[in-house]
């Protein structure tokens, strides 16, 4: 299996980075000027010895958001992308908007849907929160989800694929790690601990006639 996460702003981030320690940043943790605001605490795959500086892995599979739009284009994701905004378009309270993220969103799945890999693509776009203003309902207990961490309350995922059950409100119980449950059984991995054994793996919510 080929994958990449790709990450807004990675290259200005690396380049910024490297300026002397005392001096003030202009792309890292800024909203300043035109700063696309990058985060790094959202590079989860940055904190692993596999992927450090100079390592063939990290060059391999930690690309920036512009490679990710020409990729795109060219036909030549790979077969898992991960994508990360900027921070400023990642919705989130205090540096960003919903807006200007929706907005973002928007033209990347008009891009993604005109892209030559399209007919073969499911796309899951997610949250790691819901906006703040939590959830009416309670989290499941006492049918095997419940560990130290969750569930939680609900965020919203949306599923945008040729391949996607249409008019569809999927009710079948998902946490974050479905996605990953869902990777795995596509490609026939080994399951990654950590992967509720009661989350589905998102396999309802398409058409597999179509």
């Amino acid at each position: 299996m080929t994958w990449a996460w790709y990450a807004g702003g990675w290259n200005a981030a690396l380049n910024d980075g490297r300026w002397a320690p005392g001096e003030k940043r202009k792309i890292i943790y800024t909203r300043e000027g035109d700063s696309p605001y990058f985060v790094p605490h959202h590079q989860p795959f940055n904190y692993f010895a596999r992927f450090a500086p100079g390592t063939a892995d990290r060059a391999t599979h930690l690309k920036d958001g512009d490679d990710f739009l020409r990729d795109l284009t060219e036909g030549k994701l790979p077969q898992v992308s991960f994508y990360k905004p900027a921070g400023r378009f990642t919705e989130h309270p205090g540096f960003s908007d919903v807006v200007t993220g929706d907005l973002h969103i928007a033209q990347l799945l008009r891009r993604l849907r005109q892209g030559p890999q399209w007919n073969e693509m499911a796309v899951i776009v997610t949250y790691d929160e819901n906006g703040g203003f939590w959830d009416h309902v309670p989290p499941p207990s006492g049918n095997g989800w419940g560990d130290r961490w969750g569930p939680g309350t609900r965020i919203p995922t949306i599923i945008v694929s040729p391949h996607a059950k249409r008019d569809y409100i999927d009710r079948t119980a998902y946490d974050t790690t479905s996605i990953i449950k869902f990777i795995t059984r596509r490609f026939g991995l080994e399951p990654l601990a950590g992967a509720r054994p009661n989350a589905g793996d998102l396999t309802a919510a398409f058409d597999w006639a179509r």
